[in-house]
């Protein structure tokens, strides 16, 4: 099972964004739903919380929240009391735990980007923080044009049809997709999720 926690950077500065989030992630969560567990819900202050069932949904929610820009992630993967409460809040157990010392460690300027993983393989976990933080980097520096490619791949389109979305050449929505690193993004979601999943159990 998979927790993730975050907390909001600077709420006092730059304001509660935790409706904000919900709201933007709300078709994100639809077209998941299948694998949340409990849903997304404000937790405490300018915290919020999901419980999810792979690792794979995990990772996409945390790149989700990297992308929204100043959120400390805290990734947690074990077992968790069971049966599960009504929300994350009614909720206990290992997972849990994990979940919290991850987002103490995100927010804490150790980190070189705020995503942590932590699990019950630390080994796995430690693995799954170091290349989350290298793909979490890629992923915030993405520009609007490089997010514009990206998200019309994700969507199954070819390069024509992106550059006749776009209203740009094919040879500039290849050049777009290599300064976002979109490929990059692509290949290493696989090993980060696996490694997440890992962090899951003891081996």
């Amino acid at each position: 099972m998979f927790v993730v926690t975050a907390d909001q950077h600077r709420s006092r500065e730059t304001g509660d964004r935790v409706r904000r989030l919900l709201e933007d992630l709300s078709p994100w969560a639809d077209e998941r739903a299948e694998h949340i567990l409990l849903p997304l819900e404000r937790t405490v202050g300018d915290e919020v919380q999901i419980v999810l069932s792979d690792a794979e949904t995990a990772l996409d929610f945390t790149l989700q929240l990297v992308r929204a820009g100043d959120w400390a992630i805290g990734v947690g993967a074990g077992p968790a009391d069971l049966p599960l409460g009504s929300s994350p809040r009614q909720s206990s157990g290992e997972v849990f735990i994990h979940a919290r010392n991850a987002v103490e460690r995100a927010r804490g300027k150790a980190e070189p980007v705020p995503v942590v993983v932590e699990g019950a393989n630390n080994d796995a976990a430690g693995q799954a923080t170091a290349v989350l933080q290298l793909l979490a980097a890629v992923v915030r520096r993405r520009s609007a044009e490089g997010w514009a490619v990206a998200d019309r791949q994700a969507q199954g389109m070819n390069q024509a049809r992106i550059a006749a979305d776009l209203g740009i050449s094919p040879q500039a929505v290849s050049k777009r997709a290599r300064t976002a690193m979109v490929e990059e993004e692509r290949r290493a979601r696989p090993v980060v999720a696996a490694l997440i999943g890992t962090a899951e159990g003891h081996l």
